[in-house]
């Protein structure tokens, strides 16, 4: 009962809040049941009209006023722009992730318990206000009993639970959305919101934060122009994450840059090569890159920080990128609709005739352009856009790929608007064609995937005979009917050739792999 009663009255503050920023207006002309048109209506009565600007503005408001499980969830809508908007999703990028400190007496407490220790042993200094506060941590300059100077980042007390609370609410009110409204199987605002907890899931476990650090340092081992702070695992849990402190200035701060004598073409250019290594090179990037967590140093060298969002791309994933880039550069647009077929993005049942004229109307306003007037980030968006309206299941690491390059394309802006950080990573995504797309490349790909086909076989044949073999020993038990239906079979034909024409039928489907990439 009393629970209840808590989550009627928090639901009611969220609906206070989101009437009041007017964020229920698209809602009046979404097709909705009854009580949600009602709800709308309703709440265009408590609009406080003084809050103006863009309805993404006004979202990006809201959610900050319910703190940070939704200024979570709001930047996790920025990757949406197929369900919120191009604009609105524009809008949410830019959503603040900042709240007031809590008390150090508070992160005192947290660090000793998580670390065993008193601080006074841990550090020789340890400065008690926070240099940077956000929704889920904060984080303080110290310095290490052994005299190394290191930043401490520190869970905001009792998060978990506050995280906990706010993810059931959110669920049920998505099973209520999508339950209503009519066009919820592309909203899915349930699997939005369990897409969501998964991944808060790894932002509250700090252990997995420096993980994520570590790999990323490791694949820039030698790249003179990109660091990546050392861990301290000694002073590392899941609620406390230790690392070497980083002297630097935001990649934005044109005043720091030009104190420093820095170019901001010799940045951009670094920037450009670094994600492009992140993304096609290593398939692992840093999916949270707006100005704040990409610093500078002094020397020029690229050093990101907060690491607590990261996406992966596998290898089939980053050759459907470089194929979808490689064709739009040419105006093939037949190639970009076979692509997403043969890739198993746009169901087969669909038209490709109308996949690629669609697709057309989105890349023949680019023909003829330079490239410092075409926003790749963009293209991509409308081109996931344009695939959703064909059934496309929306891939989240694609969604959070798209994110980081509205991100990236917004520094290269603030830096200098003449130039195009596609058009300085050419030279390296002409490179990186050549090597895993090119002739030689594509026939060692098939090549590898025919003989792990043949060493599987063996396997396969001697699973099935095992599999027979539990189904006659009893060690599988089916239902009446199925086994109904395999002795009526068994006394027609022997399993043998049933189990090699299935096998034969299994290896012709993965051969035919040569056929489509040679095609």
């Amino acid at each position: 009962m009393i629970r209840s009663l808590r989550n009627l009255i928090f639901l009611l503050r969220i609906f206070w809040v989101l009437s009041k920023n007017g964020v229920f207006e698209p809602l009046e002309t979404a097709n909705a049941a009854p009580a949600i048109s009602n709800l709308a209506k309703i709440a265009r009565h408590l609009r406080n009209d003084s809050i103006t600007g863009r309805w993404g503005q006004r979202l990006a408001g809201a959610l900050t006023q319910l703190g940070p499980t939704f200024i979570k969830l709001g930047q996790s809508l920025a990757t949406r722009g197929d369900l919120i908007g191009e604009q609105a999703s524009e809008d949410l990028t830019h959503l603040q992730d900042r709240l007031p400190p809590f008390d150090y007496a508070i992160a005192r407490s947290i660090l000793e318990h998580e670390l065993g220790a008193p601080i006074e042993t841990l550090f020789s200094e340890f400065n008690a206000t926070p240099v940077a506060a956000a929704s889920i941590a904060q984080v303080h300059r110290a310095i290490t009993s052994d005299g190394r100077k290191v930043a401490v980042k520190i869970l905001r007390p009792y998060i978990e639970t506050a995280i906990a609370r706010d993810l059931s609410l959110l669920s049920w009110i998505a099973r209520i959305l999508q339950r209503n409204l009519a066009k919820s199987h592309r909203f899915k605002p349930v699997d939005i919101i369990n897409v969501f907890r998964d991944t808060l899931k790894i932002e509250i476990d700090l252990r997995l934060e420096a993980a994520a650090s570590i790999e990323l340092a490791e694949n820039f081992i030698g790249d003179k122009s990109f660091a990546v702070a050392e861990v301290d695992w000694d002073r590392t849990t899941s609620r406390v994450f230790t690392n070497a402190w980083i002297d630097g200035f935001r990649i934005d701060d044109t005043k720091a840059l030009a104190k420093a004598n820095l170019e901001a073409t010799m940045l951009l250019t670094r920037a450009a090569a670094v994600f492009f290594n992140q993304v096609f090179r290593d398939g692992f990037f840093h999916a949270d890159m707006h100005p704040g967590n990409m610093l500078v140093s002094s020397e020029g060298v690229l050093m990101p920080v907060d690491f607590g969002i990261m996406g992966r791309l596998d290898l089939e994933t980053r050759y459907y990128l470089a194929d979808i880039l490689a064709s739009f550069l040419l105006g093939n647009w037949r190639k970009v609709a076979e692509v997403h077929f043969r890739m198993g993005m746009v169901p087969a049942n669909k038209s490709i005739d109308l996949f690629t004229q669609a697709v057309r109307s989105v890349g023949e306003p680019m023909i003829n352009k330079s490239m410092k007037e075409i926003s790749i980030a963009k293209l991509f968006g409308q081109v996931l856009r344009i695939a959703e309206n064909f059934d496309m299941v929306a891939q989240p690491q694609l969604l959070l790929l798209h994110k980081t390059m509205v991100m990236s394309e917004g520094v290269g802006r603030s830096l200098n608007s003449n130039i195009n950080m596609w058009d300085l990573a050419k030279p390296l995504i002409e490179e990186w064609m050549r090597e895993n797309r090119g002739p030689e490349a594509r026939i060692a790909l098939v090549t590898a995937k025919i003989i792990r086909s043949i060493e599987q076989m063996p396997s396969l044949i001697l699973q099935g005979d095992k599999a027979l073999g539990y189904i006659k020993d009893g060690g599988i038990k089916l239902h009446p009917d199925t086994m109904r239906l395999i002795l009526q079979a068994r006394t027609q034909l022997s399993y043998w050739p049933v189990l090699i024409a299935f096998a034969a039928g299994w290896a012709f489907g993965r051969y035919t792999v040569f056929f489509d990439l040679m095609y």
